[in-house]
């Protein structure tokens, strides 16, 4: 068990360094946490931060749904709620990231949708925003139960949620998922920004002619190569 989980740490540390070398999170603020028996193991920040691109398993603590466990020196982020109360919610949800990536907060604030305007480029990306990408109206720090309770509410069942003004909260069975997904997201808001809010959807036709590339070899192939970049 031991193994498994210090597995997982790696596994964590490797997905805040992906994500800020890919310029989804910054400096210290983002973090990320899987699901394990009874609570979770997440991103802290510890008594050298040096930030999310240096992060270290040292810096992935294991913690109850209250909070409490094995910190030493270190302190759950302040926005901890959106873990907890996400895993509380959604026993299908195996890892969770909470990001501030800068075209989904500009995609936001101007209030332009997350819609499918390109297909093959990248076809799990088109099927998640063609599913529609919820928003979280309220530009607050998600710290207390209740706030991460109204954002769940606002997500509904998606496996992600736009936070207006703030930054997005992206779910995964995996952690590689959930961080191919927020990587995913950040690109077509780019895109979005790019080419204005009036290019067309892809045609329902030319999206059921796309192939499921099969989500689990998807998400585990990109996150082998994103980590492989790391130390490229």
């Amino acid at each position: 068990m031991r193994s498994g989980v210090d597995s997982l740490r790696q596994t964590i540390s490797d997905a805040c360094r992906v994500l800020a070398a890919k310029g989804a999170v910054s400096g210290i603020l983002g973090h990320v946490s899987a699901r394990v028996d009874g609570g979770l193991l997440v991103r802290t920040r510890g008594p050298r931060e040096r930030g999310l691109r240096h992060t270290t398993p040292e810096d992935i603590r294991l913690v109850d749904l209250d909070g409490q466990g094995e910190l030493g020196e270190w302190t759950v982020p302040n926005e901890l709620p959106i873990h907890t109360e996400v895993l509380r919610a959604r026993p299908e949800v195996g890892a969770v990231v909470h990001a501030h990536p800068p075209a989904l907060l500009a995609c936001g604030l101007k209030g332009l949708p997350l819609r499918p305007i390109y297909g093959a480029f990248d076809i799990p990306g088109m099927r998640m925003a063609a599913d529609g990408v919820p928003v979280y109206p309220r530009s607050v720090l998600i710290r207390r139960r209740d706030l991460a309770q109204e954002m769940l509410a606002a997500m509904g069942g998606k496996p992600v949620c736009l936070l207006r003004g703030h930054g997005v909260t992206v779910t995964g069975e995996t952690v590689a998922e959930a961080v191919v997904r927020t990587l995913a997201l950040e690109t077509l808001a780019r895109v979005t920004l790019q080419v204005g809010p009036d290019i067309p959807a892809v045609p329902d036709e030319d999206q059921a002619e796309l192939p499921d590339l099969g989500g689990a070899f998807f998400h585990e192939t990109q996150w082998r190569a994103l980590v492989a970049d790391l130390d490229g």
